[in-house]
C-alpha cells in the first residue's frame, strides 16, 4: 500500500565525499508523483559548481585514496555489504519506483528484491575474472610479459527515470570491483533510487569520495561528461542524449559506454498461435507502462494473419485494468511525467495521420480525471516506414505491421536505426534459432520478450556503445597495461605446465 512518508534521509543535500552537503545554489527540484500530480519529494538541485565538487571528490579518492590500491577480494566485500543493505531496503524501494515514475508496486517489489544479487554476481568475479595474465618469453623479448587490467579512473554515471535501481547497479558494481570511483547523476524526475545508494555507501562505510551522487538536469550533466577529470561516461538514456554526450566524449577522447533506444521487433511466424503471441506480447507491452528502452513495439506478423493478431492484442489489451500503482487489482500505471504522456498522445495522432489504423486504446482510461494515465494502445496497418514505426515512443503502444512472408518479415525487422532487442515466435527452435541468428540485435528472444543482463546488454546500431551486464560489463571499467618483464618478480609464481597462464 502506498506509504504516506518518503524513505529518503536527507533529500535535500547531495552526497559528496562521503558527506551530506546542500547544494551551492540551496536549490531543489520537486518530483511529481504521476499517478496524482502532487509533488512527491523536494530534492536537492545540483550545480555546476556541485559537479565540480564531487568530481573533485571522486578523483582524490582514486588518485591519491585506498581505494584502487585495495585487492579486488577488498572491493568484494563491499560489493556483498551493499547487496545485503538493498535488500533491507527492498520495501523502501518498491515505495519510491511507483511513487516517482509510475511502475506498479507488485512489479517494483519484485524487481527491488533481485537488486543485490547484481552486486554479489560481481563480486563474484573478484575470484574468477583474470584482472592479470602472463606470458612467458614474450616474442618481442623479455622473460616475462603481463596483460594487467586496470581501472579506467573517475566514471561519471548517468541514469535515466524508468527503472533507475536496477540500472545503477550495472553501473556501480562493476566500476567498485574494477577499482573504479564513481559520480553517480540521478534523473530529477526519479532520483529517489539514488539517495538510496548513497545510504547505503555511507552505511556500510565506503571510503570517501568512491561513490559521490547528485541530482541535476541537462546543464550541470553535460559539466559531468565534458569534466577533464572524468575518465569515462556511462550512460543510459535516450538517442539524442547519447548522440550529444558522443559528441562531447569525442572531443577529449573520454571512454563511453552508451545504452540508448530501441525499436524493437516480435516476429510472429506462421506456426505460432496468434492467441499466446497476443496474451505474451501485450503482457510486457504493459511493463512499466511501456517505458523500456527494449520493448517489443513493433509487431511483425504475415499479411493473411494480421487482422487475426490485432484483433487478439485489442482484447488483451481490454482486460488490463490501468490505475493506482498501489493497487493490487492494477496491471498498469501512469506515464512518468506529463511532457512524456504529451509525447506519447502525439505519436499515436501521427500514426493515424499517417495511415495507421487506431484498434484499441489511444486516450485516457474512463475514470481516471488525474494523473498522467494512458491507455495501452495498438495501432493496426502500419507501414514500416512510417513515424511511429521508426521512432522510440517509450509508451504503451503497439504498431503492427503486415508482412508478405516470413523473408520480408526479418526485412522489415532488420530495416530501423536501432538494434537492441527482438524475439521470434514459433514452436520449432530450430527454426528460432536460424532466424534468431539473422536479426540484427544485442538480445534475441523466443516466443516472449526475453533479456539477461547476467549475460549482457545492449545494441547494434543505433541502440548504443558497448555492453553493460556480465564479465563484458566489468571490461569497459577497465584499461589494458602491457607490462614486459626482463625477470620474474618473486610475487609471480613460477608457472606449472598445467598452468593456463592467468593469475589473480
Amino acid at each position: 500500500m502506498r506509504s504516506t512518508s518518503v524513505p529518503i534521509a536527507h533529500p535535500d543535500s547531495l552526497f559528496v565525499n562521503g558527506k551530506w552537503v546542500r547544494p551551492e545554489s540551496g536549490g531543489g527540484i520537486d518530483v511529481i508523483d504521476p499517478s496524482t500530480e502532487k509533488v512527491y519529494v523536494r530534492v536537492a538541485d545540483a550545480t555546476e559548481a556541485d559537479i565540480d565538487r564531487a568530481v573533485a571528490a571522486a578523483r582524490a579518492a582514486f588518485d591519491d585514496g585506498p581505494w584502487p590500491r585495495l585487492t579486488h577480494d577488498e572491493r568484494a566485500g563491499y560489493l556483498r555489504a551493499m547487496g545485503a543493505a538493498l535488500r533491507a531496503r527492498v520495501d523502501d524501494i518498491a515505495q519510491i519506483w511507483p511513487s516517482e515514475m509510475g511502475s506498479t508496486h507488485a512489479v517494483a517489489h519484485a524487481f527491488a528484491g533481485t537488486i543485490g544479487d547484481v552486486y554479489d554476481y560481481y563480486a563474484d568475479l573478484a575470484g574468477t575474472f583474470s584482472f592479470e595474465e602472463r606470458f612467458d618469453d614474450p616474442p618481442g623479448g623479455g622473460r616475462l610479459a603481463l596483460l594487467v587490467r586496470e581501472p579506467v579512473g573517475v566514471v561519471g554515471a548517468i541514469v535515466p527515470w524508468n527503472a533507475a535501481i536496477n540500472i545503477m547497479a550495472y553501473k556501480i558494481a562493476p566500476a567498485l570491483l574494477a577499482g573504479c570511483t564513481v559520480v553517480l547523476k540521478s534523473s530529477p524526475e526519479a532520483p529517489g533510487a539514488g539517495y538510496v545508494m548513497a545510504e547505503i555507501a555511507e552505511q556500510i562505510g565506503l571510503p570517501p569520495g568512491v561513490l559521490n551522487v547528485v541530482t541535476a538536469d541537462r546543464g550541470p550533466s553535460e559539466r559531468l561528461v565534458r569534466h577533464p577529470g572524468v575518465d569515462k561516461i556511462t550512460f543510459t538514456g535516450s538517442l539524442a542524449a547519447g548522440r550529444r554526450i558522443a559528441g562531447i566524449a569525442a572531443d577529449r577522447i573520454a571512454r563511453i559506454t552508451l545504452e540508448l533506444g530501441g525499436k524493437s521487433a516480435a516476429v510472429v511466424l506462421d506456426d505460432y498461435d496468434v492467441a499466446t503471441a497476443a496474451a505474451d506480447i501485450a503482457a510486457y507491452a504493459c511493463f512499466l507502462t511501456g517505458q523500456v528502452c527494449s520493448a517489443l513495439s513493433r509487431v511483425i506478423v504475415t499479411r493473411g494473419r494480421h487482422d487475426e493478431l490485432v484483433d487478439a492484442l485489442a482484447a488483451e489489451f481490454a482486460g488490463v485494468t490501468v490505475g493506482d500503482p498501489f493497487d493490487a487489482a492494477t496491471g498498469m500505471g501512469p506515464i512518468a511525467t506529463r511532457r512524456q504522456l504529451e509525447k506519447v498522445e502525439r505519436y499515436v495522432h501521427t500514426g493515424v495521420a499517417e495511415g495507421a489504423r487506431l484498434a484499441f486504446g489511444g486516450g485516457r482510461p474512463a475514470g481516471l480525471t488525474r494523473g498522467w494515465f494512458f491507455e495501452p494502445t495498438v495501432l493496426a496497418e502500419v507501414d514500416n516506414a512510417a513515424t511511429v514505426a521508426r521512432e522510440e515512443i517509450f509508451g504503451p503502444v503497439l504498431s503492427v505491421i503486415a508482412a508478405d512472408n516470413e523473408e520480408h518479415a526479418l526485412e522489415l525487422a532488420n530495416d530501423t536505426d536501432f538494434g537492441l532487442n527482438n524475439s521470434v515466435f514459433t514452436h520449432d527452435p530450430d527454426r528460432a534459432y536460424a532466424v534468431a541468428r539473422r536479426l540484427r540485435s544485442g538480445t534475441v528472444g523466443h516466443n516472449v520478450f526475453r533479456s539477461d543482463m547476467r549475460i549482457g546488454f545492449g545494441g547494434f546500431k543505433q541502440s548504443g556503445i558497448g555492453r553493460e551486464g556480465g564479465v563484458d560489463g566489468l571490461r569497459p571499467f577497465l584499461e589494458n597495461k602491457t607490462v614486459i618483464l626482463d625477470a620474474v618478480p618473486a610475487h609471480i609464481p613460477t608457472l606449472d605446465p598445467a598452468d593456463d597462464g592467468s593469475t589473480r
